[in-house]
């Protein structure tokens, strides 16, 4: 195989388990390096070690690439050069050795629990269209789903007291679904069929019938935040913060808050909803047999 045949065999067989949106990020950071590779005349993947994958990356930093866009390069790579030993065409995986790039944390704000609520609850025309993004709000905010969740939604997906999902790495869970978003989901099935057919499995349609798009789902929400007066940007992911941050704030289980979101480590769930140290340590002191001093300090042991 030539290494556009590699590359080329490496996505379709991603595309199986990755989501769309993952794909084309990673076809686009490919491009990018066959292009450097081919600027150094370097036509057989055995001249692959860490001092080329350096200066690479050193590239495409000088050419003012964010951090986050580095590290998803450097991490395209090395799950592309991963395939390359798995199918014995290297030896090892060189971009192992590279670090990844350093990266600030920027979390969106999630929204104001009062002003959200207001929001959801601001009256629409009724129409099939507003019926269909009253729905995807309630379900995006009860649910905390990413946006490649809910676009993949089917109608079979839903249950009368869940929802069934497809997270990242093609993990399936299932996520309790709340009264309000349960009322806007059968408003929004009872008019459904004036867009689309029985043959279409997409719980989510466009005028045309077919399964809502990823950027289609992005400007329905904008557009609904400006029309509905909301003072702020509105979209998927920040719908998905508010549901952590809230549910974290009342609950105070990160660990449930985890398996709702899908996240596979409990510290990206600390992050996400921004835990501060304060809470951890005040948990800490209210709940471990030996963080509490004792109120009699006569008998403390002398320090030596």
């Amino acid at each position: 195989m030539s290494m556009k045949e590699h590359v080329n065999a490496f996505l379709a067989s991603l595309a199986q388990q990755a989501s769309p949106a993952t794909v084309d990020a990673y076809r686009r950071d490919l491009a990018v390096f066959m292009s450097y590779l081919e600027k150094q005349e370097i036509t057989d993947w055995r001249r692959l070690d860490a001092g080329l994958i350096k200066r690479f990356l050193g590239q495409e930093r000088s050419r003012g690439l964010a951090p986050r866009s580095l590290a998803r390069r450097r991490a395209a790579l090395s799950r592309f050069v991963e395939e390359l030993v798995h199918h014995q065409v290297l030896t090892h995986n060189p971009v192992k050795l590279i670090r990844t790039p350093r990266q600030p944390q920027h979390l969106p704000r999630p929204v104001d629990v009062d002003q959200l609520s207001r929001f959801l609850d601001t009256p629409h025309d009724g129409s099939p269209l507003a019926l269909r993004d009253q729905a995807m709000l309630e379900l995006l905010y009860s649910c905390g789903l990413r946006l490649a969740e809910l676009a993949s939604l089917d109608r079979d997906s839903l249950d009368t007291r869940r929802v069934r999902v497809v997270g990242k790495g093609s993990k399936p869970r299932q996520v309790p679904l709340g009264g309000r978003a349960r009322q806007a989901l059968n408003a929004w099935q009872r008019v459904r069929g004036q867009l689309a057919d029985n043959e279409e499995p997409a719980l989510f349609v466009g005028l045309k019938g077919k399964r809502l798009g990823h950027r289609a789902i992005q400007l329905r929400l904008a557009k609904t935040a400006i029309e509905r007066g909301l003072p702020e940007h509105l979209h998927p992911h920040r719908l998905r913060h508010s549901f952590a941050s809230h549910l974290l704030e009342s609950s105070q289980d990160l660990r449930a808050v985890q398996e709702l979101l899908g996240h596979a480590n409990l510290s990206t769930t600390q992050v996400y909803t921004r835990l501060d140290w304060q809470h951890l340590a005040s948990v800490y002191d209210s709940a471990h047999p030996r963080a509490r001093r004792r109120s009699d300090t006569s008998h403390d042991d002398p320090v030596i």
